[in-house]
């Protein structure tokens, strides 16, 4: 089975920057996205950034600019790098994943291994 781990998250202030790393293992298929999620206390989880097996990316809108996503095959490892990080960032990150031959989206309901999580909080 495909297990996902999340590692990296941690408090810090407003405008700083963080590294999530996810390292994956178990999985079978060279097709496949993989994601980042978030989910804030009463909100419901929301995709962040994801990326495919072929490199290309998307990000939620409210990230642009400030979070990348990336993937070291060698490592087997996805990362979210965040900076300039704001107090509505704060949520429970999780690393998904998903066999899939078409273009990733960022919608929770289309992966179907997920990690932990890990928490990531920002003061102002």
């Amino acid at each position: 089975q495909m297990q996902l781990v999340e590692s990296g998250g941690g408090s810090v202030q407003s405008g700083g920057s963080l590294r999530l790393s996810c390292a994956a293992s178990g999985y079978t298929f060279s097709s496949y996205c993989m994601g980042w999620f978030r989910q804030a206390p009463g909100k419901e989880r929301e995709g962040v950034a994801v990326i495919g097996s072929d490199g290309s990316t998307s990000y939620a809108d409210s990230v642009k600019g400030r979070f990348t996503i990336s993937l070291d095959n060698a490592k087997n490892t996805l990362y979210l790098q965040m900076n300039s990080l704001k107090p509505e960032d704060t949520a429970m990150y999780y690393c998904a994943a998903v066999y899939y031959w078409g273009s990733c989206l960022l919608l929770t309901d289309e992966y179907n291994y997920w990690g932990q999580g890990t928490q990531v909080t920002v003061s102002s």
